[in-house]
């Protein structure tokens, strides 16, 4: 089970803990498709373009203040009719996989995305990602399709499970 923790917006001084965790799945885990691990330079960027609806959120140990893991929505699309839907992203310091951080932050999430308004949450995830589909289905998103070889990473195709929450 989840520690207790503290669920807060992410802030500039998070653009560190946040690219550790985010780097370690750029280079170890076809969680992202990224391939190029980012700057903390470039986190804070990232930070400072999140905001309302937006920002990204994290969930924060209460003793030790350790950054456990992020989260953030992020428009689905660009053009205007998908103005409605988002897309999620949770990642989770690796040491600390299976003790319901990542639940806590998508639950978190979907209460963003319902308060704000939004009708449809997205998750897109690595086809054989069975533990982050599995976080997806607990909290209430179904599978809506396979997309099959769109990703290339470790020198292997990756086909993407798109999963759905209707809010």
């Amino acid at each position: 089970m989840a520690p207790a923790l503290i669920l807060r917006p992410a802030v500039a001084a998070d653009a560190e803990p946040i690219a550790e965790i985010y780097n370690h799945a750029v280079l170890h885990t076809t969680a992202t498709f990224d391939l190029v691990p980012r700057s903390v330079e470039a986190q804070r960027e990232w930070l400072a373009a999140r905001s309302g609806a937006f920002a990204a959120v994290v969930a924060v140990d209460p003793d030790t203040r350790r950054v456990a893991g992020f989260a953030s929505l992020s428009p689905y699309k660009e053009r205007p009719a998908y103005a409605t839907t988002v897309e999620d992203s949770v990642y989770v310091h690796p040491d600390l996989h299976g003790h319901g951080i990542g639940k806590a932050l998508l639950t978190h999430l979907v209460g963003v995305a319902r308060e704000s308004g939004f009708h449809s949450v997205i998750a897109r995830i690595e086809a054989s990602g069975t533990a982050s589909r599995a976080l997806h289905a607990a909290c209430g998103f179904e599978l809506v399709g396979v997309e099959r070889e769109v990703g290339r990473k470790f020198q292997r195709w990756l086909s993407v499970a798109v999963m759905q929450l209707l809010l």
